[in-house]
C-alpha cells in the first residue's frame, strides 16, 4: 500500500478525477487530454484490489473511445499492466535517499556537509511550518512564488506536479529557510503520516537574492527532519530520460530518450536535474509510461506534457517530477 502513498498527496490538488474500487479502499487518479485518459502513478490503497481497478479503468476508457495510459509507474507493479495488454516505456529514473543511513558524515557527504556549515554561518535557519501555522506566512511565500515564476518565465504546473494554490498549500507541512526575519526559500513536503514509508519534496521556490547553496541546505534539512520522524526514504523526483539503454539493439523509445538527454540540454536541462540530485548520493529507480503499442506512447507523451503545462509550449519543466 505504500507504493503510491506519496503520489496520493497530489490528489489534494483537485485537478484529477478519482476512480474508486467497489470497496472504496483504493482508487486511481486520472485526467483527460485529447483522446488520452492518463492515470497518475499506480493505484493508491489496498494492493489486492489493484488488478481489478486497473482493468476497470481500461474498460471505462475504451467504452468512451479513449486511449488508456498510466504515467510514472514503478517497476515492481509492471506485471499488472502487462497482464492487461499494455506496454511499458521508460520515462527516466526517480531519485530517492535511503534515510536509514543518511548523515552528513564521511567523505561522500563532504561537499554537502561544508555547504550546510557555510549556510549556517551565513545565518540561514531551517524550520518546518505545520499546516495550522501556514496562513501566517502565506503572504511571504506567495510573493516568493510569484517572483520565481516571473524569473523563470513559466506558469504553474499541474497533474504530476504541485502548484501554488491555497487549498493545496494549506494541507501539507512547509519547509522554510529564513535569513533573519525573512523567508528566502520554501518547499512543500509530501509526508503521509499513515505508514511513514516515504516522504518527498514537491513545490520548491526561492528568492533571487537567496544565498548560494540555499536549496542544498533546504533539501538536506528536510531529509534530516524526515529521518527523525521515522520515514524510511526521501523522494527527490525524476531525472527525465536518464538511464536509457545504450546497446545498439535498444528499442527506438530508448534511443529517442538518449537523444533527448544528450542533446536536449539547452531546451530541457535534463542533465542539470540529474546532476543536482546526484549530489545527495541517491539511489535511482526507473519510472515508466504504460500505454498501448504503436504510436500510442508518442501521442500519450504529448498529452501528458500538455496536461502538466496547460499547453504544449512550456515543456522545459514538464516532467521533472
Amino acid at each position: 500500500e505504500a507504493l503510491a502513498e506519496v503520489d496520493a498527496c497530489l490528489a489534494l490538488m483537485g485537478d484529477k478525477s478519482l476512480l474508486f474500487s467497489s470497496s472504496g479502499k483504493s482508487f486511481i487518479m486520472y485526467a483527460k487530454q485529447g483522446r488520452s485518459w492518463i492515470a497518475l502513478s499506480d493505484p493508491v490503497g489496498a494492493q489486492q484490489e489493484w488488478p481489478e481497478l486497473i482493468w476497470r479503468f481500461i474498460e471505462m476508457v475504451y467504452a468512451h473511445g479513449g486511449r488508456a495510459a498510466f504515467y510514472k509507474v514503478r517497476p515492481q507493479t509492471l506485471p499488472l499492466y502487462l497482464d492487461a495488454g499494455l506496454r511499458a516505456y521508460k520515462l527516466g529514473e526517480e531519485a530517492y535517499v535511503n534515510l536509514h543511513d543518511f548523515s552528513l558524515q564521511g567523505p561522500r557527504r563532504a561537499n554537502l556537509r561544508h555547504g550546510v556549515a557555510r549556510a549556517e554561518r551565513e545565518g540561514l535557519v531551517f524550520e518546518i511550518v505545520a499546516p495550522a501555522q501556514i496562513p501566517a506566512i502565506l503572504p511571504q511565500i506567495r510573493a516568493i512564488s510569484d517572483t520565481w515564476l516571473l524569473m523563470h518565465r513559466t506558469r504553474e504546473k499541474s497533474f504530476s506536479l504541485g502548484a501554488f494554490k491555497e487549498p493545496y498549500i494549506l494541507q501539507q507541512p512547509i519547509a522554510v529557510v529564513r535569513k533573519g526575519q525573512h523567508i528566502v526559500a520554501f518547499a512543500t513536503l509530501m509526508a503521509p503520516d499513515v505508514l511513514r514509508i516515504e516522504a518527498a519534496i514537491d513545490l520548491m521556490r526561492q528568492q533571487p537574492e537567496a544565498p548560494a547553496g540555499t536549496m542544498d541546505f533546504l533539501f538536506t534539512n528536510m531529509m534530516l527532519y524526515c529521518q527523525a520522524q521515522g520515514y524510511q526514504r526521501f523522494g527527490l523526483g525524476m531525472a527525465p530520460m536518464s538511464g536509457m539503454e545504450q546497446h545498439q539493439l535498444a528499442p527506438r523509445w530508448h534511443r529517442f530518450g538518449r537523444m533527448m538527454f544528450q542533446h536536449g540540454e539547452r531546451f530541457y536541462n535534463f542533465r542539470g536535474l540529474r546532476s543536482f540530485k546526484d549530489k545527495f548520493d541517491p539511489e535511482w529507480e526507473a519510472r515508466y509510461l504504460v500505454a498501448e503499442g504503436g504510436l500510442a506512447p508518442v501521442f500519450t507523451f504529448s498529452d501528458v506534457t500538455a496536461l502538466i503545462n496547460g499547453g504544449l509550449g512550456g515543456f522545459k519543466g514538464a516532467i521533472s517530477k
